[in-house]
């Protein structure tokens, strides 16, 4: 089985956000799809959904169910029913529980560069960002953390787990330190853990709810990154031990929310196409591979350093002295990047590569990088 096989041509025909924001001429590599066809059992689920006429609202915990046992038989975490509510997706469901847990006026943590959503779901709603900067290597600073979570009206941590973009898996220490120094100043620890599933073949990734430390956190996840349904909308709460008060406290549609076919096609990813994300991690492991020798060779000035976790890769191109790298490969080179200005205002040399795709488009890519630094120089 291979996962990333299919053509620039075959991917052309599709009209999702990827493939139609920019000129056809333009090597798409920016937001987190992945070029791969769906899954048979999800596919086989919700064509017969639909043949059913099942176009209502979802019922049941089906999708829930299916998590804690692919929780379960993943990564060993056990979880009560009552701790898991299906919501709508999973940046819906982290505001909705930012503001069940904090205040007008109040103060989220969140660990710079990251997601840019996180930058907008903690600086509305009358809340303020205090960003913390990872560490160069890309680790939590637990000091500096303490250090935030410290000041008065924060009340609030938003992690990313895995990182998005840099890659990080964090280890169990490190989510257990976090947790225990959140707990100490009163500070909620709310995880994002889409990309769960996404770690290379040999890394193990830690729920932060699989450590006894953070039975007062609360996770948003869904099956929708790792599975390629981001047009399936459907995500859930996790809510530690400790925690359970936050679901309880949930406004009514915050988990009224979930798409029926969403649901559907989840519940089908968890239950039965594990082999498939598997096979992902594998193919996303050799593509890293892939671009760090392809840059070597012909980009030497931009800086990989290969991280476990996610399809992304952060790449930090200030040695090539551009003004906008991202502007001038899209205009240049013809070959779409996500921004680092986007995830980190101290980032704006850097650029995310989706290595969700075929080999061969991502050494078109590289090429085209090439070619337009060329250019400059000419």
């Amino acid at each position: 089985m291979t996962i990333f096989d299919l053509t620039e041509a075959q991917l052309r025909e599709r009209r999702s956000l990827k493939w139609r924001t920019y000129a056809p001429e333009v090597l798409p590599l920016w937001v987190a799809e992945m070029d791969a066809a769906v899954q048979p059992t999800v596919r086989q689920e919700v064509v017969a959904a639909l043949e059913r006429g099942e176009t209502g609202y979802p019922h049941g915990t089906d999708y829930a169910d299916a998590y804690r046992t692919n929780a379960a038989a993943r990564w060993n975490l056990q979880l009560d029913p009552g701790q898991v509510r299906r919501g709508g997706d999973v940046m819906n469901a982290i505001l909705c529980v930012l503001e069940r847990v904090t205040n007008p006026g109040d103060g989220i943590v969140i660990t710079a560069p990251v997601y840019p959503p996180f930058w907008m779901v903690t600086s509305g709603y009358r809340r303020h960002t205090v960003a913390v900067d990872l560490t160069a290597e890309g680790r939590l600073d637990l000091d500096a953390l303490e250090q935030a979570f410290a000041v008065e009206n924060v009340t609030a941590f938003l992690l990313c787990s895995p990182h998005n973009p840099t890659g990080t898996v964090h280890t169990a220490d490190e989510l257990a330190a976090v947790a225990a120094l959140a707990d100490q100043h009163g500070v909620r620890v709310v995880v994002d853990e889409i990309h769960a599933w996404l770690v290379d073949p040999g890394t193990t990734f830690v729920p932060i709810l699989g450590v006894p430390e953070a039975r007062n956190a609360v996770v948003a996840i869904s099956a929708g990154k790792s599975w390629n349904l981001a047009a399936f909308k459907a995500g859930l709460f996790v809510a530690g031990e400790g925690a359970l008060d936050v679901l309880e406290n949930l406004p009514p549609l915050a988990t009224q929310s979930t798409g029926h076919l969403g649901s559907i096609a989840h519940a089908a990813a968890l239950r039965d196409e594990q082999a498939w994300v598997d096979q992902v991690c594998v193919e996303v492991a050799a593509n890293k591979q892939l671009l760090s020798d392809l840059l070597h060779a012909l980009v030497p000035g931009a800086h990989y350093r290969q991280a476990p976790g996610t399809y992304l890769a952060w790449v930090d191109c200030t040695s090539l002295g551009l003004k906008n790298p991202t502007r001038h490969f899209e205009e240049v080179g013809r070959v779409a990047f996500s921004a680092g200005l986007n995830f980190s205002k101290a980032h704006g040399q850097w650029i995310r590569i989706n290595l969700a795709t075929s080999p061969k488009i991502i050494t078109h890519a590289v090429e085209r990088m090439a070619t337009s630094l060329r250019r400059v120089t000419d």
